[in-house]
């Protein structure tokens, strides 16, 4: 009989920084966690993952992009090779799985811009990163059953969304890690008053904190990013209002209604997306009564021109509307063109705009000054692309330009020009506090 030697193998995981070792640490069962780009937030949780692997436990790591997925998996795989190697843990790269034959003990790693394809499983720690990517349901539908059979532990990574970002999230609320992370502080502040321990904790750490990424070069790329932009993607701040924005969150809720009259005019107001690739483009119903302006809806879409040319006919018809409103100089005929092809009783108006953007919207910010705007409903991602859009930015999102194109149809370009409808609502209320 032969004598088999035992095989030693060695386990190389990386050398984590100060900040990721206080989360990977935790012993909170929620542990939610916001950082910077390039702050090696993926590289804390494969070693989190390798770290429960070890220990007999069964892990899934979740990400909206197959990019994402990739980076963890290569850490994951780079730190257990010896293992892999001597055939101790069999490995698929195909479906990004290493296990322990014969055992649960296990990692897989799985995209999820669908909730879906998550379902059918079940973790010891689970793992969500970029979470402010995902549908809510994702945790709340298909993670959180997942972790029932042995009381398991929960991850959630992100960085603040920005504008740059927040159109391409699945989640109805695109700041809804943002509220996960204050409720895993405010619970942790609770338990630590009652001299608890908090099954919730909350970690935040900056890109400035990962001592592994050139200094040179972020500070090449901070040099050319805006400060909004900066605060979020590289400092991690949640911010739902940019400075200096023309619409405020205040002003915004404490305007919302939950029904509207029958409206005078309705108007669907289309931004197509820049490219023919899928990206975003912004489909907003707005409304007029009284000379009141309603937000009636939020309709955009991400896909080709086909689909939003579709989206922009359903919520033509949706709402019976009396026209669609597009910018001329920017896409517009090829909206006209889309729209006619697919469905030629639908009109379609093309506006020609020569003032930037910020000059375009100024007028529209003025109506929601005065107290002459609603949005009937919620509608975050329309609000968010509104707070946090800074004028001087010349890439102002989908959303934001399609409401302003409706609104200017509606509430400008119905009388007289832009200039003298701001000078005359100047005027009337100039009169209404002297009292005339």
């Amino acid at each position: 009989m032969q004598n088999l030697e035992p095989v030693t193998v060695t386990i190389h995981l990386p050398d984590p920084h100060k900040k990721q070792v206080e989360f990977i640490d935790s012993k909170a069962t929620r542990v939610v966690t916001v950082a910077g780009r390039r702050s090696g937030k993926t590289i804390a949780v494969s070693i989190m993952a390798v770290e429960a692997f070890l220990s007999g436990k069964r892990v899934l790591y979740a990400a909206p992009t197959q990019d994402q997925v990739d980076m963890f998996w290569r850490t994951v795989t780079r730190s257990l090779q010896e293992a892999i190697d001597a055939k101790i843990y069999y490995v698929n790269q195909t479906k990004h799985i290493v296990e322990l034959r014969g055992t649960e003990q296990r990692i897989r790693a799985k995209t999820a811009w669908s909730p879906d394809t998550l379902r059918g499983d079940y973790a010891d720690l689970l793992i969500l990163d970029e979470f402010q990517m995902m549908s809510e349901d994702t945790w709340g539908l298909v993670g959180l059953p997942m972790l029932l059979d042995n009381n398991g532990k929960a991850v959630f990574i992100y960085t603040p969304p920005s504008l740059r970002t927040i159109g391409k999230s699945k989640a109805k609320d695109p700041q809804h890690a943002s509220h996960m992370y204050k409720k895993a502080k405010a619970e942790e502040a609770k338990a630590a008053e009652a001299g608890t321990e908090s099954r919730w904790a909350g970690f935040h750490f900056t890109s400035h904190d990962n001592p592994y990424i050139s200094e040179v070069a972020l500070a090449d790329i901070v040099s050319d990013m805006s400060s909004l932009a900066y605060r979020q993607e590289i400092l991690a701040e949640d911010v739902d209002e940019a400075p200096g924005a023309l619409w405020h969150n205040a002003d915004i809720e404490a305007l919302r209604v939950w029904d509207a009259p029958d409206m005078d005019q309705i108007v669907v107001g289309v931004d197509p997306s820049a490219s023919s690739g899928g990206d975003e483009a912004g489909v907003i119903v707005c409304g007029r009564k009284n000379g009141v302006l309603y937000i009636l809806d939020d309709m955009s879409i991400q896909g080709s021109p086909t689909q939003w040319a579709n989206q922009a006919i359903k919520a033509y018809h949706k709402w019976k509307a009396n026209l669609i409103v597009a910018e001329k100089n920017n896409g517009g005929e090829m909206v006209s063109l889309t729209i006619g092809t697919v469905d030629k009783s639908v009109p379609v108006e093309l506006v020609w705009s020569s003032r930037g953007k910020q000059l375009r919207a100024e007028p529209i910010s003025v109506v929601y000054e005065k107290k002459m705007a609603h949005h009937v409903g919620n509608f975050p991602f329309l609000e968010a692309e509104m707070t946090l859009w800074q004028p001087g930015d010349s890439n102002s999102p989908n959303r934001l330009d399609a409401m302003v194109f409706s609104a200017t149809k509606l509430m400008v370009n119905a009388g007289p020009s832009a200039s003298e409808w701001l000078a005359a609502l100047k005027k009337k209320n100039a009169e209404a506090e002297a009292g005339y």
